[in-house]
């Protein structure tokens, strides 16, 4: 099946991509890739090493007559996130990427397909197995754990990298040019709760919401897509306000940079209010689905009746818990007052879990304005600390403050001007891109992002496009022959 990728053009990128998708490579477990990156630089006999975090760092001279141009950081992340279909059988830790040709597309066979930021490495592969594309002195750079906390980025020192222009290659629009990205905070919310027998002369039931999109939390967030974790909890809320169900396990969301696509609760119902329940929870059903039919047509609302779980969630502790899920906000803050169709802030209620005695909520807020930023972050923590829980931030990271008087941002826009005889999309986006981070350390860095098409990253919907995928490449290689000069 991958095979088929190899031969693709350009192959200089996808025979990497297929290579580097053979490798299991999930944030925090980089091991394996980390070796894969180091034993491809070194059979390149290029400068190779890992810093102490685990970035790996590759440094490949300039071609003849390039020598006088500013050195260019090609950078990337290795890490991909992990989604899969609830029906495909598939391991992460141990299996490489299933990959297929659709047409004009390539995707994975019920995953995630890791183009996001997988095309990036390997297009950065490409450039430096390469003997005949001219280009300056290339310092690469693949970070880890970008997906789950960017510590890669965080943790790279300012005295490892010595070039002026830093290429970032995770845009997923290819007509755009990245100058700017949100930052973000991780908010996870606690509380325990007492368990209760299960009450006598009761009908259990599953409730699974599944079929939803799901999708980037910071690139989709604007589109109304459904949230799982949201969906579920108005129905909870119902069927509690009105018939005091109870709840005995959720099980909700997964990865804090995903928007939801599933939720399965077990509930429990006073048999005597049995009927009625199920007539006002399929009502309510159905006009969700009603709600969301034209851009979620596969959403999947089922109730199953089970055995009667032993025990369920303390009556208070539940009651303060699916307020406190219903205030909280997911979605758009606020758009940007500066730049027409930006989303500036924004949460995402990514993971909810219910089960034996313990609460943890998992969210993800996102904004290009510090201040904003902790506003919601604060509103967030208000909502859920009024319901007693603890409230912790974590794996704060800045955005990218936009300069227009870039000189790379002019070379490049520029030169898509020429190829393409249009102007691109010159923009900041809600996505976390490392490149505020890596700023912090490398003040006077000259930045821009770039990239092919990619649509559903984060999702099992993720596809990159072969045609995208040629024009972002020689994009790419304009771009390195055209660099500034030194003075």
């Amino acid at each position: 099946m991958n095979l088929e990728i190899k031969d693709l053009e350009p192959k200089a990128v996808w025979s990497h991509f297929a290579d580097l998708n053979a490798v299991p490579r999930p944030s925090k477990k980089e091991e394996r890739v980390i070796q894969f990156m180091v034993d491809f630089g070194k059979k390149l006999q290029l400068e190779t090493f890992v810093d102490k975090v685990g970035n790996v760092i590759m440094r490949k001279p300039a071609t003849e007559g390039m020598e006088n141009r500013k050195t260019v950081v090609l950078q990337s992340h290795l890490d991909m996130v992990h989604q899969k279909n609830a029906d495909t059988d598939f391991d992460f830790d141990s299996e490489g990427i299933k990959m297929v040709i659709d047409g004009d597309w390539v995707k994975a066979d019920g995953t995630t397909l890791g183009a996001d930021n997988g095309l990036g490495v390997a297009a950065i592969m490409g450039v430096l197995s390469s003997s005949d594309i001219a280009h300056p002195a290339i310092e690469a750079l693949f970070t880890i754990d970008e997906e789950t906390g960017m510590t890669g980025a965080m943790g790279l020192e300012g005295n490892v990298l010595t070039g002026d222009i830093l290429l970032n290659l995770d845009t997923e629009e290819d007509d755009e040019i990245g100058m700017g990205c949100a930052g973000g905070v991780d908010i996870t919310a606690t509380r325990t709760y007492e368990i209760e027998s299960t009450p006598e002369n009761s009908s259990s039931y599953e409730i699974s919401i599944t079929g939803l999109n799901g999708g980037h939390s910071g690139m989709d967030i604007h589109k109304g897509l459904g949230n799982a974790n949201k969906i579920m909890n108005r129905l909870l809320f119902d069927g509690f306000t009105n018939f005091g169900l109870r709840v005995s396990e959720i099980n909700g969301g997964s990865l804090r940079n995903a928007i939801p696509r599933e939720s399965f609760a077990t509930v429990v119902i006073d048999t005597v209010s049995k009927e009625p329940f199920l007539f006002e929870l399929n009502e309510l059903i159905n006009n969700i689905k009603a709600e969301y039919k034209s851009i979620e047509p596969n959403l999947a609302i089922e109730l199953k009746e089970v055995s009667s779980p032993e025990n369920v969630m303390e009556l208070g502790v539940q009651e303060g818990f699916i307020k406190a899920i219903y205030s909280a906000l997911n979605g758009v803050y606020r758009m940007s007052p500066d730049i027409e169709g930006l989303v500036e802030t924004s949460n995402n209620i990514a993971r909810v879990i219910v089960k034996n005695g313990d609460i943890k909520i998992g969210c993800l807020t996102r904004s290009s304005s510090e201040t904003n930023k902790w506003d919601l972050a604060n509103s967030l923590r208000s909502s859920f600390e009024l319901a007693g829980f603890d409230v912790e931030f974590s794996g704060s990271y800045p955005g990218w403050l936009p300069n227009i008087n870039s000189e790379i941002l002019n070379t490049v826009t520029k030169l898509y001007e020429e190829l393409h005889n249009e102007k691109p999309h010159v923009a900041a986006c809600h996505a976390g891109l490392e490149c505020g981070i890596l700023g912090q350390n490398y003040p006077n860095m000259d930045m821009v992002s770039f990239g092919p098409n990619i649509r559903g990253a984060h999702s099992p919907d993720e596809r990159a496009q072969i045609s995208s995928t040629q024009k972002f490449w020689k994009f790419l290689l304009e771009i390195l022959k055209n660099t500034p000069s030194k003075n």
